[in-house]
């Protein structure tokens, strides 16, 4: 499902079939609970999860403990321009957002690699 933000709304998308299924929420979970819904109404799917593929005003919201300019750093993006990016007012090209998929998923594989010590 590719999730976008418009007007303070998050809308979700999924292409089943040939058959383009759009809904709004105010929540991920209330989206995928609609979009469930539908899917179900018009194609008979009982079980499903969906892959998520999110724009980037939608992305830095629900993940917004990370550091934008961090992202930035890593992707080799100019930090003011993220930030342009993750509140709408500018748009990616496609090279740019794997710029930054990448960033982020570098992120995470060195966070999955971390330790922790418990001081003794």
């Amino acid at each position: 499902m590719i999730i976008e933000k418009d007007k303070g709304k998050l809308w979700g998308r999924v292409n089943y079939k040939n058959n383009l299924i759009t809904d709004y929420a105010a929540s991920i979970a209330a989206l995928e609970k609609k979009m469930a819904n539908l899917l179900k109404d018009f194609h008979g799917v009982e079980k499903l999860s969906f892959d998520r593929s999110y724009d980037l005003t939608v992305f830095f919201e629900e993940f917004n403990f990370l550091k934008q300019s961090k992202i930035a750093e890593l992707a080799g993006i100019n930090p003011g321009l993220l930030r342009q990016y993750a509140s709408g007012v500018k748009y990616p090209s496609a090279a740019q957002a794997q710029k930054i998929e990448d960033a982020v998923h570098e992120l995470a594989r060195e966070l999955s690699a971390v330790s922790l010590a418990v001081a003794s």
